[in-house]
């Protein structure tokens, strides 16, 4: 098959499942709406995920703490995947399965938001990370494909890509974080008074 076939039979596959996402909206409104919540009540932002679901985790706490697309003030958040030395810390003194638990258990608090990203839904150091942050009160989103998986079942909020492949699992988590980082802007740019 030549690349340009690839190319054609991918685009239809992303198609596909980007027409399947605004089914979403529901679920999209309850994670925005958790998000600006947990920040206007001075709560903070946590995600975790790994490999590609670690470079998103990184990409949605550096929008908060930077900023999206509009001036805002800077907003709590935390990638629980950069940190080398307790990483490596953790999951030698202990496990890989508790590099994010034991973490949300140092950081977490009732009020914050922990972000769990696990294409699969069954990455079992980002389910501990939801079991830890529910435990100590924080509203917990997942972020998984279509099958959900045991993420799904343990957020209070499950956002399930429609697509059953890594790669467009992965595409569709970008533009949901995107729709939320928009939606955050919204709510922090006109809290400020600026203009829209």
């Amino acid at each position: 098959m030549s690349a340009a076939d690839h190319l054609t039979g991918y685009i239809e596959r992303h198609r596909a499942a980007l027409e399947r996402l605004s089914t979403l909206g529901p679920e999209v409104e309850a994670a925005a709406l958790a998000c600006i919540t947990a920040l206007r009540g001075g709560g903070k932002l946590l995600t975790c995920g790994n490999g590609g679901s670690a470079a998103d985790a990184q990409h949605f706490a550096a929008e908060l703490t930077g900023r999206y697309r509009r001036e805002r003030r800077p907003l709590p958040a935390l990638a629980l995947t950069t940190d080398s030395s307790a990483l490596t810390c953790i999951g030698n003194d202990y496990a890989f399965e508790e590099v994010f638990a034991r973490q949300a258990q140092a950081l977490v608090q009732p009020g914050d938001v922990l972000v769990g990203i696990t294409t699969s839904g069954n990455s079992e150091n980002v389910i501990r990370a939801l079991q830890v942050a529910r435990e100590r009160g924080a509203i917990t989103i997942a972020f998984t494909g279509e099958a959900g998986g045991r993420a799904a079942e343990l957020a209070h909020i499950a956002l399930l890509a429609p697509s059953d492949r890594t790669a467009h699992i992965q595409e569709m988590h970008i533009l949901l974080i995107h729709v939320l980082c928009e939606t955050i802007d919204d709510a922090f740019v006109e809290a400020a008074g600026e203009d829209t």
